[in-house]
């Protein structure tokens, strides 16, 4: 798809056009048009539903990055972006899987497990399961794709989907990071897509509240970090999942077959 006739560059400089908290954590307005990073799992998920209620045009990026889920993850996208109403494309990065040293990438290293719920809020033991998972500046290669769709395809804003649970052990899961990569976006791109990031600030339990507020398809989501038939409910995102579901009083009527 060509760039629209008669584009310009905006009059605002990227300094000025620099986001604030409280625009990052805001949806995007009525009859917008916007890209969603949709991995399949719950937040991302929920953002879709946000986004997909108020833009007129919504495109969804998957991106396969050589994950063990990745099959299960696009499939899990597709649907929902199907039961959104929005457009999906999936992007291959296999080359980010090939860098290696992340159990989300190699099978020859073991995912993290969680014995327990109660285990989650362990500060050392949740440290050293995200060292574990980590993937080599992901979020930011993700945003920076979706701004290349953006500028060539005149979207104006990009949503992603994070968390403020995560966030304690990811630094790419915070508000923080969105205003950053706000900012990186002002200085890469023509079009200056406005990113968004509505969920930054909510516990995995109000995410899913909202989700089911939002008529999300909750149950289509998968979470899993394995790439097997079903979840395991024992790795750190299927636990925290679990814990989300019935914190919201939503487990196991919305959880994932």
């Amino acid at each position: 798809m060509a760039r629209k006739e008669g584009f310009a560059m905006g009059s605002q400089t990227p300094a000025e056009r620099s986001s604030e908290p409280k625009e990052v954590l805001a949806g995007p307005p009525s009859g917008s048009r916007c890209i969603v990073l949709l991995s399949g799992g719950l937040d991302s998920t929920v953002t879709a539903a946000l986004v997909a209620a108020r833009s007129a045009a919504v495109l969804a990026l998957t991106v396969d990055y050589g994950q063990l889920a990745a099959g299960r993850e696009i499939e899990a996208a597709r649907s929902i972006a199907a039961a959104l109403g929005c457009q999906w494309r999936c992007v291959a990065l296999p080359w980010l899987g090939e860098l290696g040293g992340s159990a989300l990438t190699d099978a020859t290293r073991s995912i993290p497990q969680v014995p327990d719920t109660g285990s989650l809020a362990e500060p050392g033991a949740a440290v050293a399961r995200a060292r574990a998972v980590w993937v080599p500046n992901r979020n930011g290669l993700f945003v920076a794709i979706a701004g290349a769709f953006a500028d060539a395809l005149d979207f104006d804003f990009i949503a992603l989907g994070l968390n403020r649970d995560e966030g304690a052990t990811f630094p790419d899961n915070t508000v923080e990071f969105a205003l950053a990569a706000a900012e990186f976006l002002a200085w890469s791109t023509l079009r200056r897509p406005v990113l968004l990031a509505p969920t930054a600030q909510m516990s995995k339990a109000e995410i899913v509240r909202i989700g089911l507020e939002l008529g999300a398809p909750l149950r289509l989501v998968w979470s899993c970090y394995g790439g097997g038939g079903e979840h395991c409910w024992s790795c750190e995102s299927c636990a925290r999942l679990r814990c989300a579901l019935e914190d919201a009083g939503a487990w196991p009527k919305y959880a994932p077959k």
